[in-house]
């Protein structure tokens, strides 16, 4: 009896199997469910905690974009540690419906925006640039460094606006396009991940 229990319990749906936690900021340990939906990829707890310590000194007030949102995690763990504003852009009705529930059962919703719409559709127009810009698309997808260039041709990033990149492993760091230059650049299992910023601008007389 004892072994069928066991067993009737491994069998049972894991808590929190489609979810992820906020690991900082006012929403701290707070968790974010996601749909079952293809190639929604979460970026892990400890590689968001990396990312956010290389951030933790230029989240506050600034403007980000999460691009391929999926699970939101990225966005809101940077309005949870002071961002004025996120922009979160999904292809998948889905998605986009369920980070909507998120988002206002976090009560952020005067700071967050929703945009179910391919993200290379949403960069063919104008728009207000970015300070952050978190880039997490489909590893099935073209390369990050691709989209990196979209940003930088269509005037989405800001003067030394950071670029948070996620693509596999085995790719190695992305290519640039010129005035973007990489600052960070570790791995985690198969994924590698990427911090670049936009070069300084100077101005010769």
């Amino acid at each position: 009896m004892i072994p069928a229990v066991a067993k009737m319990k491994r069998d049972l749906p894991q808590p929190h199997r489609n979810s992820v936690r906020i690991v900082g900021g006012a929403w701290r340990g707070r968790r974010l469910a996601f749909p079952d939906a293809p190639d929604l990829r979460p970026t892990p707890d400890r590689v968001r905690e990396t990312l956010f310590n290389w951030l933790q000194h230029e989240l506050a007030g600034r403007r980000c974009l999460d691009l391929f949102a999926g699970s939101g995690a990225l966005g809101l763990e940077a309005l949870s540690r002071g961002a004025a504003q996120a922009v979160f852009v999904d292809a998948s009705v889905q998605v986009a419906q369920n980070l909507r529930m998120q988002i206002a059962h976090l009560k952020a919703g005067n700071s967050a925006v929703v945009l179910n719409v391919q993200a290379e559709d949403y960069l063919q127009h104008p728009g207000e640039a970015f300070d952050i810009v978190f880039l997490d698309p489909p590893f099935n997808s073209k390369p990050v460094d691709e989209h990196v260039s979209a940003l930088a041709s269509g005037g989405w990033l800001k003067p030394e606006a950071f670029i948070y990149m996620e693509s596999p492993r085995t790719s190695g760091p992305p290519q640039l396009p010129e005035g973007i230059t990489l600052i960070k650049s570790k791995s985690a299992g198969d994924v590698g991940y990427h911090l670049a910023r936009v070069n300084r601008r100077t101005d010769h007389a």
